[in-house]
């Protein structure tokens, strides 16, 4: 089958693996490069290393809506589109192209989590349960007829990071049932709900700050759905701490706060101990943190060369 594929970062490696694997003529649209941070030349998308490593055609528009974009599909005469992560919005005369239409890989369990950041705030929203749906795309966000979806539990401790490496796999396999299933004529096409959907937006600065009179329990979401980019953070002494792992004290006498201790503050900050912040629910404890200009490491390692018993973060 000649398929055209659009993805961008590490989520649609996987998918575009398996349709080299499965032998698919293929050609290639990703985002332009990128400069790397601070300024050191500039990055390539890891779709484009893996199309050019493979042989496979690739084109960078800045806009696929463009004439140009939409001319290159056309020459190309794909019988079918894949999506994934692509990090562009489609016009109709785009979808209009291939025989069988566009297939977009979307990591939440769709209606839920349409947008740009389903994975993250899964995690931050602390939900239990995810997953990964293949959907028709049209014009609107993710709201596509759905194809075929996959669930996975997300677990206690897992990170942003290790849950998008997993529902990138499981993105790829969805995506091989999913041609298979186009191709034998079996594929059923089912209308989202719309009383059942929400959105989620981008990761903003904003939402990586973390308010300590939330619960430990909020605040340890937010931390693990944030590791490892763009890492949640907070203020300390005029300067920023990313915070990268965290854990909820619970029924641990030795650990407590007293009433007058401010939300934030450090109650407990030792080598031996770790570092224990008091929230506005319950006791956090935090494990792994980076400060400015130092390098990312457990809190105990960092207790031992900077004193914050009695400090309060936020500030």
């Amino acid at each position: 089958m000649k398929i055209a594929f659009l993805g961008t970062p590490e989520f649609a490696v996987p998918s575009l693996k398996m349709l080299i694997e499965e032998q698919h003529e293929l050609i290639v649209f990703t985002q332009p490069d990128r400069p790397k941070n601070r300024g050191h030349g500039v990055a390539m998308p890891p779709i484009k290393t893996l199309a050019l490593e493979n042989g496979i055609p690739v084109y960078q528009f800045e806009r696929i809506k463009s004439p140009e974009g939409v001319q290159t599909l056309k020459d190309f005469a794909p019988d079918l589109m894949v999506t994934a992560a692509f990090g562009q919005m489609l016009s109709q005369e785009n979808l209009d192209i291939p025989k069988y239409g566009c297939i977009n890989v979307h990591g939440s369990l769709l209606p839920k989590y349409r947008g740009a950041a389903p994975i993250q705030w899964a995690i931050i929203n602390g939900e239990s349960v995810t997953g990964v749906t293949t959907m028709m795309t049209n014009i609107g966000m993710d709201t596509g007829d759905i194809l075929l979806h996959e669930e996975t539990k997300i677990g206690s401790d897992e990170t942003y990071g290790e849950l998008y490496e997993r529902l990138a796999i499981i993105g790829a396999g969805l995506l091989k049932k999913t041609i298979f299933a186009l191709i034998d004529g079996s594929l059923i096409r089912t209308a989202q709900d719309e009383a059942l959907a929400c959105k989620c937006s981008m990761i903003k600065k904003e939402d990586s700050f973390v308010d300590f009179t939330g619960s430990a329990l909020e605040i340890k979401n937010l931390i693990r759905g944030l590791n490892p980019s763009p890492a949640a953070y907070t203020m300390l002494d005029g300067q920023r701490v990313k915070l990268y792992k965290a854990e909820v004290c619970e029924n641990n006498e030795s650990i407590r706060a007293d009433a007058d201790s401010s939300i934030g503050e450090c109650i407990i900050a030792s080598a031996k101990q770790g570092l224990f912040v008091k929230t506005g629910n319950g006791i956090l404890e935090i494990t792994e943190l980076q400060f400015e200009n130092s390098k990312r490491m457990s809190a105990k390692a960092a207790l031992n060369s900077k004193q914050l018993e009695g400090k309060v973060f936020g500030i």
